[in-house]
């Protein structure tokens, strides 16, 4: 196949997450009076950041308590990614970026979390000549799995023919929305919030458990290398 776009997750698949969004989950809920345990939080990442809130609040959910949660939550992760150590690209991300442009593949980032998130983490690892595009949950109708971020993107490089898109994440909802896009592959990785065993049951194409092993699977013989990055 010819592809001609690769759609990255950020957190957990080109971005380190050592527990730094459960932790801003736990600490947005308990200060609104609503504690919750870290795990509880693995299962929603991944999805747009406000239905995560409402379904962690279940019953108690209302539009007033989510937008002031994710509010809280948004400034969290924005000192988070500003100033914490450890906020870091994983291995192979870097290089397989500039791989997989030299040969021809566009790299775009996309996510569950807002437009001023994600841009914070590109600022802070100086990504923005590394990719070619990034977009959020919050600029389109509706988040992952749903596929508006992948089309979007295709429409943005006049991609006529999904099957040139290649999806990579960490999370069951980035395996869903590339299949609901239509992309010619689909890519877990294992560097996020679940373990080859828990993504296997909803059938990428391949697991990888580096970005190391990606360009291989798109037939480019080069090897990443994160001291050529």
């Amino acid at each position: 196949m010819d592809y001609r776009l690769a759609l990255f997750d950020i957190a957990g698949t080109t971005v380190s997450d050592p527990g730094f969004v459960a932790q801003a989950f736990v600490g947005a809920m308990g200060a609104a009076g609503h504690p919750i345990d870290p795990e509880q939080c693995r299962a929603l990442m991944g999805y747009r950041k406000p239905e995560a809130i409402a379904r962690l609040l279940g019953a108690a959910a209302t539009p007033a308590k989510i937008e002031a949660i994710h509010d809280d939550f948004v400034q969290r992760m924005l000192r988070c990614y500003r100033e914490q150590p450890g906020v870091a690209p994983l291995p192979g991300a870097e290089s397989t970026f500039a791989l997989l442009r030299a040969h021809g593949i566009k790299v775009a980032l996309n996510t569950g979390f807002s437009r001023d998130i994600a841009e914070a983490i590109l600022t802070r690892l100086g990504w923005n000549e590394r990719i070619d595009a990034l977009i959020a949950s919050d600029e389109v109708p509706a988040g992952r799995p749903a596929p508006h971020m992948a089309q979007a993107l295709l429409r943005r490089f006049g991609l006529n023919d999904a099957r040139q898109l290649v999806k990579i994440g960490d999370t069951e909802v980035d395996i869903g929305e590339g299949r609901n896009a239509g992309a010619g592959l689909v890519v877990a990785v294992t560097t996020g919030a679940f373990a080859r065993a828990e993504l296997e049951p909803y059938a990428p194409d391949a697991i990888v458990d580096s970005l190391f092993e990606l360009p291989a699977l798109l037939g480019i013989d080069a090897v990443a290398r994160d001291d050529a990055a």
